[in-house]
């Protein structure tokens, strides 16, 4: 393959990354230049190009005009010219789009062939990849790093109002990012809060096409890492006690960041202030009044918060630092048992937080974007809503006095981030490509999959998952399976579905049945993306009264609200006390308000409230009477009380050995087969004695 990176913002080079030295110029440019490193490395990968524009820049002395630049073996750097000769920040580069374009089209002829995929980095770059995706009917990935709606949202909330020609820009990015999303192929969303939350705000929205990969990152550098003499001396001239426990913040000083809050966090808390420091590394900075005016806002309103505060003497805010003192910052703060802070308004994902935990750091994060994601999977931190300085505040400090605690994320974080890196996602990314690629190439096309004559659904977390040798040996049956369809019933949502099974090495399943059977999606022709029945999402919504349920259950004894993620369009999600009655009195309450529902228990401790004619069951239902699968070649799987009435409603139903919540026993239950074996092997074991029982002989090889 030939992959083209479009990214036109900031100052982006091969080598030697000025990061900082524009408000532009940050992580998204080090994903990418880390992502066509790891890329580089796959033999079936032949060429990478990425295009940017060129610039004549006056704030440095680097060469951001040169046409051509070697990144690699196989990489290359091009710079177009565009109508406008000078740096411009990113709410500017609309209207040199048109002439990028007219290089671009210019540059695409000079090539022996086409590229195989496009890949925009940003609204901008997505507005050309669209254009010229449609000119030459080639494949357009999109990643949007961040999105437009979410900033003007931001600024919305935080009282302070929108100016006019903020809007207009905001409005203007909107735009192109809603055009983007309609004309991607494929969106590579970096988590869940971003695929789920964040997208689901434009008017183009399809969950389907949007993937989950997490970004890798190059760790080596943070593990193990120790303080130096430089930075010692560097943070030391700001404290009075420099011994204390560190409050730990890097990040560059854009509003999105929300550094401000952090410093009246600490400001507002006597008892974090005597415990501890803080420092901020807000990138390098001579004098404030030449950076762009962003920074120059932030870097301002920080320094005069600590004069409010009066907080000298307990705040470090070093205005220069190298590269290679990065490392030394986390382990300066780690060496003092300190905690590493993003308390960003949205972080779409979080390099710096795998970089804390790899230096052995635990994290407070914010609780929107991917901090979500990382500390779930890593256990390594608690998340915190960044607008609340007094929930920062207090967990910072509850954290930093429980040392048993800190030991345990600390430790966690070091083994899990392991996990997050770029070969990984590279392997995920490729496939996604490959197979992008071969369904819009008429001589290359994807293998059309029969119709099924039978259908596999069974529940993930416990059931299909949970056994390594199990997943293998699941692998190597079904391979083995003559038009045998496979789909997954969960109470993920679907990309948590998605991302756990390709975790797990399940890829593509024909269907998703997600959300306690809420949603149902498809797997697309071209073997990539999914398609959403919005037949069976019309279906249960009538009759369902959201706001009116999740009103009534606000004080409701024994239930706790989960995360804003676990809400879903058609499911409401609690923590419950593990009151065996508890489903009983959720049911006579929303009854007696006349507020029609299904409560399902699960696990002891989880309940999820649905409209009255969804669950696993009907959604299974629904997709066999779809898909024409007789009853008896339809075969369901699952373990706990929330696949219940899946269980019940097959004829073909199996229990695995692990199962729990006293499945078995429940009424209904009589015909289920209960596996000897756990996990993904009982399943298998269930399906083979239907199959011997009903004796399809097609089915089975």
């Amino acid at each position: 393959m030939h992959i083209v990176h479009v990214a036109l913002q900031g100052c982006l080079r091969g080598s030697d990354v000025e990061y900082g030295i524009t408000a532009d110029t940050g992580g998204h440019i080090r994903y990418l230049l880390e992502l066509v490193e790891a890329s580089a490395q796959d033999p079936a990968i032949e060429r990478i190009t990425l295009v940017t524009r060129a610039f004549d820049c006056d704030f440095s002395e680097l060469d951001y005009r040169c046409s051509s630049e070697t990144v690699g073996p196989k990489v290359t750097l091009v710079r177009l010219p565009t109508e406008h000769s000078g740096y411009l920040p990113k709410e500017q580069l609309w209207q040199e789009l048109p002439s990028f374009i007219e290089a671009f089209e210019r540059w695409l002829a000079t090539l022996p062939a086409p590229p195989d995929a496009l890949h925009a980095h940003y609204a901008d770059a997505g507005e050309v990849a669209a254009a010229i995706g449609a000119r030459h009917r080639l494949p357009f990935v999109f990643t949007a790093h961040s999105l437009g709606r979410g900033k003007l949202k931001c600024l919305a909330d935080d009282g302070k109002g929108i100016d006019i020609e903020t809007q207009r820009v905001l409005q203007r990015r909107i735009a192109f990012e809603e055009r983007a999303i309609s004309k991607a192929s494929l969106i590579i969303a970096s988590s869940r809060d971003e695929a789920e939350v964040q997208y689901a705000d434009y008017l183009h929205y399809d969950a389907g096409r949007i993937r989950v990969i997490a970004p890798g990152s190059h760790l080596a550098d943070f593990t193990g890492a120790t303080s130096t003499p430089a930075v010692e001396t560097m943070l030391g001239q700001f404290l009075h006690d420099p011994d204390k426990p560190a409050i730990l913040a890097i990040a560059r000083p854009v509003t999105r960041k929300n550094l401000a809050a952090l410093l009246r966090a600490f400001g507002e808390n006597e008892a974090l202030r005597e415990k501890a420091n803080l420092v901020i590394v807000a990138g390098v900075r001579d004098r404030i009044d030449a950076l762009e005016p962003e920074l120059a806002d932030n870097l301002r309103e920080l320094l005069e918060l600590i004069d409010d505060y009066d907080l000298y003497g307990q705040v470090a805010y070093p205005r220069h630092h190298a590269p290679e003192d990065v490392p030394a910052f986390y382990a300066w703060a780690r060496e003092r048992g300190g905690v590493f802070v993003n308390p960003a308004l949205n972080e779409p994902f979080g390099l710096t937080l795998l970089e804390a935990s790899a230096a052995g750091l635990p994290l407070i994060a914010t609780d929107s974007g991917g901090p979500n994601d990382i500390i779930e999977q890593c256990g390594n931190g608690i998340l915190v809503n960044p607008r609340h300085t007094e929930q920062i505040a207090e967990q910072t400090l509850a954290l930093v006095e429980d040392r048993p605690r800190w030991l345990r994320m600390a430790r966690n974080g070091r083994e899990a981030i392991k996990a997050f890196d770029w070969q990984r996602h590279t392997q995920r990314y490729h496939d996604l490509l490959t197979r992008l690629c071969r369904s819009h190439s008429p001589s290359k096309p994807l293998a059309k999959v029969p119709a099924p004559r039978a259908l596999l659904v069974c529940d993930i977390d416990n059931t299909l998952t949970g056994s390594s040798a199990g997943i293998r040996a699941f692998n190597a049956w079904y391979r083995t399976q003559f038009r045998l369809g496979f789909g997954v019933a969960t109470g993920r949502s679907f990309h948590s579905a998605l991302s756990i099974l390709e975790q797990a090495g399940i890829h593509y399943p024909q269907l998703i049945i997600s959300s306690v059977g809420s949603e149902i999606h498809y797997l697309d022709a071209n073997g990539v993306t999914y398609y959403q029945d919005h037949e069976w999402s019309e279906q249960i919504d009538r009759c369902w009264q959201q706001e009116a349920i999740q009103q009534a259950l606000i004080d409701f004894p024994g239930l706790t609200p989960q995360g804003s993620l676990e809400q879903r369009r058609h499911k409401l999600s609690y923590f419950s006390d593990g009151d065996p009655g508890l489903v009983a009195d959720i049911q006579a309450h929303l009854q007696a308000q006349g507020l029609a529902s299904t409560v399902i228990h699960s696990h002891g401790r989880y309940v999820d409230i649905l409209p009255v004619d969804a669950s696993k069951g009907l959604a299974v239902e629904h997709v066999r009477q779809r898909l024409k699968i007789d009853r008896q070649s339809l075969y369901v799987a699952g373990d706990s009380g929330n696949d219940l009435d899946m269980l019940r409603s097959s004829p073909c139903s199996i229990v695995v050995a692990n199962h729990s919540d006293g499945l078995l026993d429940a009424p209904g239950m009589k015909h289920a087969y209960a596996a000897d074996a756990t996990h993904a092997l009982g399943i298998i074991e269930g399906v083979r004695h239907f199959q011997r029982r009903h004796a399809p002989g097609d089915l089975a090889s």
